[in-house]
């Protein structure tokens, strides 16, 4: 098995589950037991400060907005750049978090670097494989500015630097590739 750790999952066009169509995916983990990864450029319609008031009843320092992770439940995920407040290295100038009481520390230091996700995509042992096996996914290569920069035409632009772009403008691939 090759480890997709630390890279991205570009969502192939023929992929047809709606959860994932046009998704970049940073992969927080992928081994045996099976894998994880957070969904880069899905952002919700709410802030992470309105979010913190919602559920926690307390404002917060954190600008911009809440994540989709993904479809998977699970607790509030951060990516973010504080060494010192880091549950796994993800890539270099990239750390991840799930622990409350260091994400409240993130909460209340804002910080440039830092995105918040609610969810997150997962795979059992041995099904991304498979589904790596029939194209549904493209591997590419991961750089902070992938997690930390503006996330707008993501998919698009990482697709032009694949081997896909070569042939087709991803920007003009339908969102069904079926009625073409």
């Amino acid at each position: 098995m090759d480890s997709t750790q630390g890279k991205l999952l570009l969502a192939s066009p023929r992929l047809a589950d709606p959860n994932f169509a046009r998704s970049v995916i940073l992969m927080i983990q992928h081994n045996d037991q099976g894998a994880l990864g957070l969904i880069l450029n899905r952002p919700l319609t709410i802030s992470v400060q309105k979010a913190c008031e919602h559920s926690l009843g307390e404002s917060c320092e954190v600008e911009g907005v809440l994540h989709q992770g993904g479809p998977c439940e699970g607790p509030l995920m951060v990516l973010h750049g504080n060494e010192r407040v880091k549950d796994a290295d993800v890539l270099p100038g990239v750390f991840f978090t799930t622990e409350k009481s260091k994400i409240e520390s993130l909460l209340k230091h804002q910080t440039a670097h830092a995105r918040y996700f609610v969810g997150y995509a997962g795979w059992s042992p041995g099904q991304l494989e498979e589904e790596m096996e029939h194209e549904s996914w493209v591997v590419a290569e991961a750089v902070p500015g992938n997690v930390f920069e503006d996330q707008s035409n993501l998919w698009a632009t990482l697709m032009r630097k694949q081997h896909l772009g070569q042939w087709v403008d991803p920007s003009r691939i339908p969102d069904d590739p079926s009625v073409n």
